[in-house]
């Protein structure tokens, strides 16, 4: 069996040390990084399954390295360590395209706990359920193609990325129903999921600058108060 690579970037030595030393005794093969600028280098030099980033860190910030990463791949799982909590660093956080935050101190049963959940859904995502063999459908006011990540709209081609594609066929195959956050995250972040709503919010929030005429009075995907969402069309 293929072991899993993480790469761990980290600027307190001792936190580092910690952090390897519980991951590779899970297994796991474990790169290291002390700073943001040796994170981005050893990423892009290297193939890796994870990518645990601190947020504050010399060099390159754990959120530089998230949006250089997010240009190259939109899919590798990427989590945010942070020793700060407040709701502005972790929505900075997703934003940017992370898919998990951890907030300093935790435990080491949470710890690996959300780096299962993490690959668990990559593992999912990358396995060829996302019904990628569907036909081309309309979507609002773009016709999207599974098979090739796309949707158009007369000359604009707007690339999707995994998540965004399953977001799109979960939405049409529900169309026009009431939608809970839960039942969003489950179909797409998976049961096993340990972060909160707020995940979701940030992600359709960014989805909406894509599909919306309007992102700040969205028509397409609408926000039931309370619930969730719901596709008209």
């Amino acid at each position: 069996m293929t072991q899993i690579k993480i790469l761990v970037a980290e600027d307190d030595m001792n936190i580092r040390m910690g952090l390897v030393d519980t991951l590779e005794s899970e297994n796991y093969q474990v790169v290291e990084a002390k700073d943001g600028k040796q994170a981005l280098q050893l990423y892009q030099s290297g193939s890796f399954d994870l990518v645990l980033l601190d947020v504050m860190m010399p060099e390159k910030s754990g959120y530089d390295v998230c949006r250089d990463i997010r240009t190259q791949d939109e899919d590798i799982p990427v989590i945010m360590l942070t020793a700060k909590g407040e709701e502005i660093d972790k929505v900075v956080g997703l934003k940017l395209g992370a898919d998990d935050y951890i907030t300093k101190p935790f435990g080491v049963h949470e710890f690996l706990a959300r780096i299962a959940a993490v690959l668990r859904r990559s593992r999912r995502d990358g396995s060829g359920k996302n019904e990628s063999n569907l036909d081309a459908f309309i979507f609002g006011r773009f016709e999207v193609n599974p098979k090739t990540f796309k949707m158009s709209r007369g000359n604009k081609v707007v690339d999707l990325s995994e998540r965004e594609l399953n977001l799109i066929l979960h939405f049409h195959t529900h169309r026009g129903e009431v939608l809970s956050r839960d039942n969003i995250l489950n179909a797409i972040w998976g049961i096993d999921y340990l972060g909160t709503t707020r995940t979701l919010d940030q992600h359709i929030a960014q989805f909406r600058k894509k599909i919306e005429i309007d992102p700040s009075n969205p028509s397409l995907i609408t926000t039931v108060h309370g619930v969730g969402y719901r596709y008209e069309n």
